[in-house]
């Protein structure tokens, strides 16, 4: 059980000291140490850059949400601990956090310039903070309610952003096996939330829930998006691979541009691979990208006839048909079940275009090398497999912190990297490995979390 007395007297000092940590360079690479950060779990965290600034939201060493911003060319932060409420169900306060890897932390600028920040939901009420000034991390509040329906099982919170610039919200109501996928869009002027459809976009049947990428924008004007079902709690009972695409969020429809009804549902939705339930899909390894053309091309793995994992890339082919081309010719199998979060052991990027009709498709997994798939664009056949070439030196990827014999690099990229300053940005941090949300049995100390620089010195 929590200590809310702790947490209390803990919340009410939220303003921390700003870092007077130095950025250091290496060969082209600057370090900007943050802040110690909590080690006990992983979880995924935000760095937003904005113009000349950078916002990070992440949980420190007692696992409270922190938020910290900056301006670029200096290494001096400033941090903010905004408070929460109370939830009954979990005996702790929302802006603390547990064990649970669905725990992660998102965040966006609106068109007016105001934070916004949502997270550490599993099945949870709505935990949403917003900023009552433009840019300004120390006016954040806790918002309880962003329409005040369907909002108390809420998980997998996410921003984006539609063609005009507003800002929209993604997340699921109901839980793993039985849920919705709900949007709202945000009105700068009333500064309110309003459901952008009035029915859930994927609609589970209190059978299954949809687990989807965000919808993709494309080079066609399309918004793309894909998804695959799951009917239980358990993983390894995800199924069909589906798409839809619409020009504006709201009308849906297929491939061949067939309208299709609102809400998306198993029988309505457009099947890519109609795989079932424990033959090796899984909703962690699903991504899009669009080839030369401009045509979506979804990647993802399953099980072959042998029961092998293999990798595949899909296209709507001439004849106005999904088709899954195999580019992978592996001999393992990631033969993975249960519930709670569990490791990524095979992941496989998008397609990227490199120039003349080919495609890249870079690939990881523990049984073998990492590499970079070349395709001939017209076949979707592997003409070439190249050494993945990694985004940093060896020693940024390997643990050095020396916090426990088990610990893991954390390394995501910043949202909106601004290349007009010459920089690509990255959070690291070094924490104990994804473990079906619960303790790992094992404490250990605080890590250092820091912004990786890749360009220029700042």
């Amino acid at each position: 059980m929590v200590d809310r007395m702790n947490i209390k007297e803990n919340s009410d000092n939220n303003i921390a000291n700003a870092s007077d940590e130095t950025a250091s360079s290496h060969q082209g690479i600057n370090i900007i140490t943050v802040k110690p950060t909590c080690s006990v779990f992983t979880v995924q965290y935000c760095l937003l850059t904005h113009r000349d600034r950078q916002f990070v939201a992440f949980y420190d060493d007692e696992r409270r949400i922190t938020v910290g911003s900056r301006l670029l060319g200096h290494s001096h932060w400033a941090f903010f601990q905004p408070g929460g409420f109370w939830i009954d169900e979990k005996q702790r306060y929302s802006h603390v956090t547990e064990y649970d890897s669905h725990n992660y932390l998102t965040m966006a600028v609106d068109k007016d310039e105001y934070l916004h920040i949502s997270g550490n939901m599993h099945v949870d009420p709505l935990i949403y903070f917003r900023s009552e000034l433009p840019l300004d991390i120390f006016s954040l509040r806790c918002v309880k309610n962003m329409v005040g329906d369907r909002e108390n099982r809420t998980t997998y919170p996410l921003f984006f952003k539609d063609h005009q610039g507003n800002l929209l919200f993604r997340y699921r109501d109901g839980m793993s096996g039985n849920g919705d996928d709900l949007y709202n869009i945000y009105d700068t002027q009333t500064r309110v939330w309003k459901r952008l459809l009035d029915t859930p976009l994927l609609n589970g049947e209190n059978a299954r829930n949809g687990y989807a990428r965000l919808p993709t924008a494309g080079p066609d004007g399309f918004w793309h998006m894909i998804w695959m079902w799951r009917d239980t709690p358990h993983c390894e009972t995800n199924n069909n691979l589906s798409y839809a695409r619409s020009r504006d969020l709201v009308h849906w429809e297929r491939f061949n541009g067939q309208p299709i009804e609102l809400p998306i549902t198993l029988s309505r939705g457009e099947i890519v691979d109609g795989a079932q339930s424990n033959e090796g899909l899984i909703n962690m390894s699903q991504e899009l990208g669009f080839d030369n053309q401009g045509r979506p091309v979804i990647t993802y793995h399953r099980y072959d006839e042998k029961g092998f994992s293999q990798a595949y890339a899909a296209r709507v082919e001439q004849d106005g048909q999904w088709h899954s081309h195999q580019l992978s010719q592996w001999t393992f199998r990631w033969d993975f079940s249960g519930g709670g979060s569990i490791p990524p052991d095979i992941t496989i990027s998008a397609v990227k275009t490199i120039g003349a009709n080919q495609l890249a498709v870079e690939y990881h997994s523990k049984w073998c090398p990492p590499g970079v798939w070349v395709l001939n664009e017209s076949t979707l056949e592997v003409i070439e497999t190249q050494d993945c070439q990694p985004i940093l030196p060896s020693e940024y990827l390997q643990p050095r912190q020396n916090i426990h014999p088990d610990a893991e690099v954390q390394l995501i990229p910043a949202i909106n990297n601004d290349h007009r300053h010459g920089h690509d940005y990255y959070l690291r941090w070094e924490s104990l490995p994804i473990f079906r949300d619960v303790f790992y049995g094992v404490s250990v100390p605080p890590s250092q979390l820091e912004v990786i620089s890749i360009g220029n010195k700042e």
